[in-house]
C-alpha cells in the first residue's frame, strides 16, 4: 500500500491563503488504512478549516483517489459547488488524478512516503521501491534495493557492526538477512550467481504501463 502522513497544519493553511470555500476529497483505500484520508479524518480536515473561518462545500471518499474514471464520477457533485479550491487527503497520486479532473487548484495535506507492509495497525514499513526490475527470486524474499541503505544488489559493503547497518544502525544488515534466509531455504549458491547491475532505463520517469497495448501487440499480459 502507498504510506501517508499529514502534512502539518500549517502548511495546509498557507496553501489555501485567500480561499473561503473549500470541498474535500479522501481514499478510502491506502489513505485511510494510514489514517490520513478515510471519513474521520474529513470531519477532522473540515472541522479544521471552520475555525479558520474557510467554508467547506462538498466532501468526496472515493474507494481508490488514484483511479482516474472512478474519481472523475465522484467528483461530479463538486462541479457547482462553488468551491474554490480541493484539499485531497490522498497520496501524491490521487492528488495528481484529482487535479486531472477539476478546474480549481488542488492541494496536498498529505506527504508521501513509500510503498510499504502493514506490520500491524498504524504500523507500515517500507518494503519495496518499485524499481521495475525485481530480484525477490534471488535473494529470499528480500529486497536489497529497499532494505539495504546503500541499495546494493552485489552482496554486503562490509560495513556492518554487530548485525547492524553502519548507515542506520537501528536496521539490521539486508544482506545478513538474505544470508540467513537462503541458508533457511538450503538456496546459499544463489549468492554466488551473476547478478547484472539495475538496469534503470526501466524507470525512466514518468512511467506508463498499458496491458491493451500489449494485447494490440499480440502478448499476453
Amino acid at each position: 500500500m502507498i504510506v501517508t502522513r499529514k502534512k502539518p497544519v500549517e502548511q495546509v493553511l498557507a496553501m489555501l491563503r485567500g480561499v473561503r470555500r473549500v470541498a474535500l476529497v479522501g481514499c478510502a483505500s491506502c489513505a485511510a488504512a494510514c489514517q490520513t484520508g478515510g471519513e474521520k479524518e474529513l470531519e477532522q480536515m473540515r472541522q479544521l478549516l471552520q475555525e479558520q473561518g474557510i467554508e467547506t462545500v462538498g466532501t468526496v471518499l472515493p474507494d481508490e483517489c488514484c483511479h482516474m474514471l472512478l474519481v472523475k464520477r465522484d467528483l461530479k457533485p463538486l462541479r457547482d459547488s462553488g468551491a474554490e479550491a480541493i484539499v485531497c487527503l490522498a497520496c501524491g497520486d490521487g492528488t495528481q488524478t484529482v487535479a486531472a479532473n477539476t478546474a480549481v487548484p488542488v492541494f496536498p495535506a498529505n506527504d508521501t512516503l513509500f510503498l510499504g507492509q502493514i506490520e500491524r495497525a498504524g504500523v507500515f514499513r517500507e518494503a519495496c521501491r518499485m524499481c521495475g526490475d525485481c530480484m525477490l527470486g534471488q535473494t529470499g524474499g528480500i529486497c536489497p534495493v529497499t532494505q539495504c541503505a546503500k541499495s546494493l544488489v552485489h552482496g554486503p559493503c562490509g560495513g556492518q557492526r554487530n548485525g547492524r547497518c553502519e548507515v542506520n544502525p537501528e536496521n539490521e544488515c539486508a544482506w545478513l538477512r538474505i544470508y540467513r534466509k537462503l541458508k533457511e531455504l538450503d538456496r546459499l549458491d544463489l549468492l554466488e550467481a551473476d547478478r547484472a547491475d539495475k538496469d534503470y532505463r526501466s524507470t525512466a520517469y514518468p512511467q506508463a504501463h498499458s496491458l491493451r497495448e500489449i494485447r494490440k501487440k499480440g502478448g499476453t499480459p
